[in-house]
């Protein structure tokens, strides 16, 4: 889920999907990698995955161009360690009382960091669809969000609103898949009721048992 300033990922709060990695405090190695990576997503988002390249990236953090390769190789393991850097950070899901509620918040964050100006959240998914290193780095990232926002489902099986067979992984989908069908593959503009609307959507269906994993089948007797 969720880079942008509204994502803890990059962009202001951490978004659950793809936001600006908050950086850990560290050694000059680190801070070198965090210049590279800054720069990394600022060059994506600014000017694209073809204009992407070490000596542009090394130019824009303020590197000698021999670091980058040395460490990075290419711009795929630059993409790689970005969506890794993003993950590395102490982001959670809001917490606001009631389970519509923890979803309309996951997909505000969401909706955020996609409309960003410029969105690195975008520019990251479009560029998973070209580089393999990315789309694997962003596969990594996708599922350390997902994993963290379990704990919405968790909570809300706690205060009863869920039985507690429901498939968080499920419903999370259900409730974050409509932002990014709708703008990223549908180029629709955004919609600020969206988020509300999907979240409501998918809470209606958890709370009536769409999402219910079954019981388990009895052995041979």
């Amino acid at each position: 889920m969720t880079q942008s300033t509204e994502q803890t990922g990059g962009r202001a709060e951490p978004s659950a999907t793809l936001s600006p990695p908050r950086r850990r405090p560290g050694g000059r190695t680190e801070r070198t990698r965090a210049q590279v990576l800054d720069a990394v997503g600022a060059e994506l988002a600014e000017r694209g995955y073809d204009a992407l390249t070490l000596d542009t990236v090394a130019a824009r953090a303020g590197v000698h161009r021999a670091t980058v390769y040395r460490r990075w190789r290419d711009v795929g393991g630059l993409l790689a360690d970005l969506c890794a850097a993003t993950a590395d950070d102490d982001w959670q899901p809001e917490d606001t009382g009631s389970l519509e509620g923890d979803l309309a918040a996951l997909n505000r964050e969401n909706l955020a960091a996609l409309t960003d100006q410029p969105s690195i959240a975008a520019a990251l998914l479009a560029a998973s669809f070209r580089s393999e290193e990315a789309a694997r780095g962003l596969w990594r990232l996708w599922a350390d969000r997902y994993a963290r926002c379990e704990v919405i489902v968790e909570r809300a099986v706690r205060r009863g609103e869920l039985p507690p067979a429901t498939d968080a992984r499920r419903l999370l989908v259900t409730a974050t898949a409509p932002l990014y069908h709708e703008m990223m593959l549908l180029g629709t503009p955004p919609d600020p009721d969206l988020p509300g609307q999907a979240a409501r959507a998918a809470a209606l269906a958890a709370n009536a048992g769409a999402f219910t994993r079954p019981a388990p089948a009895n052995g041979p007797s």
